[in-house]
């Protein structure tokens, strides 16, 4: 895209974010977007992987901190079996 590092920085400083910032989201929104998708049941490893995240751990650690609920736990309320979690 021939923008450099500062440049592409200092786009985003209005925006009260940051570009890594913003990059998080997209992937949150992404493994969201999995998560919530019935027509297969990827692990949260394999959703993590998919998404760029270093590991299972580090997408639950991330996930919890932005939605205030585990990607586990996410997925199993948004598909009826809020009951079957501790």
């Amino acid at each position: 895209m021939h923008v450099s590092t500062r440049q592409l920085h200092s786009l985003f400083h209005d925006t009260g974010t940051t570009v890594s910032a913003f990059i998080r989201a997209r992937r949150l929104e992404a493994a969201r977007r999995d998560l919530d998708d019935p027509r297969h049941a990827l692990t949260v490893t394999a959703i993590a992987a998919r998404r760029g995240f270093a590991d299972g751990s580090h997408l639950t650690r991330v996930f919890k901190a932005e939605y205030g609920i585990t990607p586990t736990d996410y997925r199993a309320r948004r598909r009826g079996d809020a009951g079957l979690v501790a």
